[in-house]
């Protein structure tokens, strides 16, 4: 079984100091539950990020106000990896496994439980991630919902949560960071260690990367 999305901390960005001279800023819209390791006693260091990921969009999908999200909560990691078996992406083999998940998966498992179609937009190792930022504002205006960021040679996932720029043509992304290791379940700790904006030229130039954004609207918007 996993946390309720009630017994996590929620809307972890709300109250953090956005970066100086910005403009044009975009956030995720409505309420979400932050999932990390470990957080509902399963030790999945090292491999878990992509489901930790995944269970944080699913918060914010089980918190809008429609009966459809609401009839499934939150999966645990052992539903995720059964789904993905029963929509035949994984063999019977990865159940209880250790075997990551990327944005892809994600996508399959959004639709899976919650009926809600997913788009997944592709960046190539050769291409910039500056060049793909209207993709993200135009989700978080259209949207609002988080985004699940995933790669290859940066293989750690991330989770989205909103967009930015500066005077000085600078784009950064909100970073919601999965791998907190912390037994304490203190937001001031997250907001240091696991919450920050990021631009988009310091990621990995040699990794392809894909966002996987949720195409349901916010009940906020």
């Amino acid at each position: 079984m996993t946390k309720h999305p009630d017994d996590l901390l929620h809307d972890v960005h709300e109250h953090l100091v956005l970066p100086s001279s910005t403009v044009n800023v975009k956030l995720v819209s409505g309420q979400y539950s932050y999932y990390h390791y470990s957080c509902d006693g399963i030790n999945d260091q090292c491999w878990g990020c992509g489901y930790r990921s995944l269970q944080t969009v699913c918060s914010w999908i089980y918190y809008q106000n429609t009966q459809s999200t609401r009839l499934v909560t939150v999966p645990s990691v052992y539903e995720i990896q059964n789904a993905l078996v029963i929509v035949k992406d994984k063999p019977s083999t990865f159940l209880n496994s250790k075997e990551w998940i990327g944005s892809v998966e994600v996508g399959l498992c959004i639709d899976y439980f919650y009926d809600v179609p997913c788009k997944i937009h592709h960046v190539r190792q050769d291409e910039h991630l500056k060049d793909h930022a209207r993709v993200l504002q135009e989700h978080f205006s259209s949207f609002g919902s988080p985004v699940m960021m995933g790669g290859d040679v940066d293989a750690a996932s991330k989770c989205i949560l909103g967009i930015c720029e500066t005077n000085h043509s600078e784009i950064l992304v909100l970073v919601l960071d999965p791998h907190f290791t912390s037994v304490q379940n203190c937001e001031e700790l997250v907001k240091k260690q696991m919450l920050s904006w990021r631009r988009l030229d310091m990621f990995d130039k040699s990794s392809f990367y894909n966002f996987c954004l949720p195409q349901l609207k916010s009940s906020c918007l």
